[in-house]
């Protein structure tokens, strides 16, 4: 599936790209479908910190959620911990948020290639539907899965609605998606920089870890090291 060349390297002499690159159908009929995380891949930030910020707690969430991305806690369980902590935040949080969110280098680059090679595009979240939903939408992004935050008399409750997306659901969007859309697993990618993005990263056609933890860039076929999101189609 994988064959390793040399990396490509920037300007500034810091590798952009390094691991394997697309080979078979992927190489020859180009990608069908990306899927890519949000916090800290699409994006800059942890959208759960941001909300924190509001809360007070930020400083415990973000020690939370590192732990998490690095493989160390379960992450159903950690992202219900850190929700906890947002009881009481107005809903109006999910606005202001929205408006400091800001996008990683080349994500709107990356997004009109894809497209314009006719290949769809989707994101999977551990971050939150009220953010990622208007964000996606706004990008033209394709599929969207992301958790929901419990919401009474205007103010968060601290708790997640319906279903988690954790590692596992993030590689069952994958494949639903693909499945969906008519593409062979064989022709998807899959990026993201935490340990919850390590299912679909081995089950896709190719998987990448970008600017990653390091049990995420240890296992992933591919690379992408610096924050810009066009290095992926280096890789293509």
């Amino acid at each position: 599936m994988h064959s390793s060349t040399p990396s490509a390297v920037s300007p500034a002499g810091t590798p952009r790209i390094s691991g394997a690159h697309a080979t078979g159908e992927l190489a020859s009929m180009g990608p069908g479908l990306l899927v890519m995380d949000v916090d800290s891949t699409l994006i800059e930030q942890e959208v759960i910190e941001l909300i924190a910020e509001r809360a007070g707690t930020r400083d415990r969430v973000a020690a939370v959620t590192e732990r998490a991305m690095r493989g160390e806690l379960d992450f159903a369980a950690s992202l219900r911990e850190r929700v906890a902590t947002l009881a009481g935040v107005p809903d109006s949080v999910f606005a202001e948020v929205l408006e400091q969110v800001r996008l990683t280098p080349g994500a709107r680059e990356l997004i009109a290639a894809l497209h314009a090679r006719g290949c769809r595009v989707g994101v999977v979240s551990g971050g939150f539907e009220e953010v990622v939903g208007p964000l996606a939408r706004r990008l033209g992004i394709d599929h969207v899965a992301a958790n929901r935050l419990e919401v009474a008399d205007g103010a968060l409750t601290g708790r997640v609605e319906g279903r988690i997306v954790d590692r596992e659901e993030k590689l069952r969007c994958l494949r639903a998606w693909a499945q969906a859309d008519g593409v062979p697993m064989a022709r998807t990618i899959a990026m993201g920089d935490g340990a919850n993005d390590l299912g679909m990263i081995a089950a896709a056609g190719l998987g990448v870890a970008f600017c990653a933890k390091p049990v995420v860039a240890a296992a992933a076929p591919a690379a992408v090291h610096v924050r810009d999101l066009t290095a992926v189609l280096e890789l293509l």
